[in-house]
């Protein structure tokens, strides 16, 4: 099959929806079929206010139309709601071209962390792009109940998974500090919630592994919590296995890749009750989750490591993708 997959977020950034269709992209050429990824690099772009990581392309839709005509697509995915999204919803649209898009992000709630913008605005307008697919995509049962009370349809569930070669237990030498150590990894955005992991009362080290536009900020604001910055592979890995609990902070996240990341090396979860993680974390076996995010902390120090190990193994990419190509509507083979 000939699949068109136009994103607006792609390498080099690093967040869980370009792991997610990195991997995927991977997956769906491994088993044969020919993907197209329509990115943002062939394209001037500027960066979006208040995240310059991101970058946007300017003026997209004749090349990406001619991109797409060249390579004739059995099925185009749009994964993002960006400049490249729109374009190519609107070449679909055009062309009366089938096609399919993803809920990756919270975007209403991401905007209103950053701008006065009421959630009814952004969700009307989250609603009108995903209402003319045949599926929306959503990593989670959750997920899909409350776009639903928001008035989406059409919605079909893809899930993840998690490498389980490079995350797997590797030690506590990664980190010498005083234990217990909690950490955080992941982007490093006031959408993430890590004030509220730093302002917890708990014994050891608190670490954050990742970059954002809110590090600096934090920085200064906590300096006795510990920032490495990004971490990659195993390298990436090993810091991981070297928590003894992975804080979630998060209330905006779709699914969270980290929660499977850090339970495949052996790291249990505190987390908030919302979703993501209660469609992820296995309560009181693989992570804990309560309001109280100390709370959780504290109690998810107390968890066996071989629970998460067990639980994140049972999350394969292979599976993960033979969901998403059953959802494009042309089979799983």
């Amino acid at each position: 099959m000939r699949i068109a997959i136009v994103t607006d977020a792609w390498s080099p950034q690093t967040n869980g929806v370009v792991r997610t269709l990195s991997i995927t992209v991977e997956q769906l050429r491994r088993i044969g079929h020919d993907v197209e990824v329509v990115e943002p690099s062939a394209w001037r772009t500027v960066p979006l206010p208040t995240y310059p990581e991101i970058r946007l392309a300017l003026r997209p839709y004749r090349k990406l139309a001619d991109r797409l005509e060249a390579f004739q697509p059995d099925a185009v995915h749009i994964a993002t709601e960006g400049p490249l999204g729109m374009a190519g919803r609107r070449w679909c649209l055009r062309h009366r071209r089938r096609f399919t898009t993803s809920y990756h992000t919270q975007f209403p709630e991401y905007v209103r962390a950053r701008l006065p913008i009421p959630l009814a605005v952004s969700y009307a307008h989250m609603r009108r792009f995903h209402g003319a697919a045949e599926r929306t995509m959503v990593a989670t049962p959750s997920m899909r109940a409350q776009l639903e009370r928001r008035g989406f349809r059409h919605l079909a569930l893809w899930g993840r998974g998690v490498d389980t070669e490079l995350f797997r237990p590797r030690g506590k030498v990664a980190l010498d500090l005083p234990r217990p150590i909690f950490m955080y990894f992941g982007r490093v955005a006031v959408e993430k919630g890590i004030e509220d992991f730093l302002r917890l009362d708990l014994p050891g080290s608190k670490v954050v592994v990742g970059d954002g536009p809110a590090l600096a900020e934090l920085r200064v604001a906590w300096p006795k919590a510990h920032f490495t910055g990004y971490k990659f592979g195993v390298d990436l890995a090993e810091h991981i296995s070297s928590a003894d609990v992975f804080v979630f902070p998060s209330r905006t996240d779709t699914f969270g890749l980290v929660l499977l990341e850090a339970m495949a090396c052996g790291v249990p979860v505190a987390a908030y009750p919302v979703t993501g993680p209660v469609d992820v974390v296995v309560p009181n076996r693989t992570g804990v989750l309560d309001p109280d995010l100390q709370a959780a902390a504290l109690a998810a120090l107390r968890l066996d490591p071989a629970h998460c190990t067990a639980h994140a193994a049972a999350h394969t990419w292979e599976m993960a993708t033979r969901q998403f190509l059953g959802n494009l509507g042309y089979g799983a083979a």
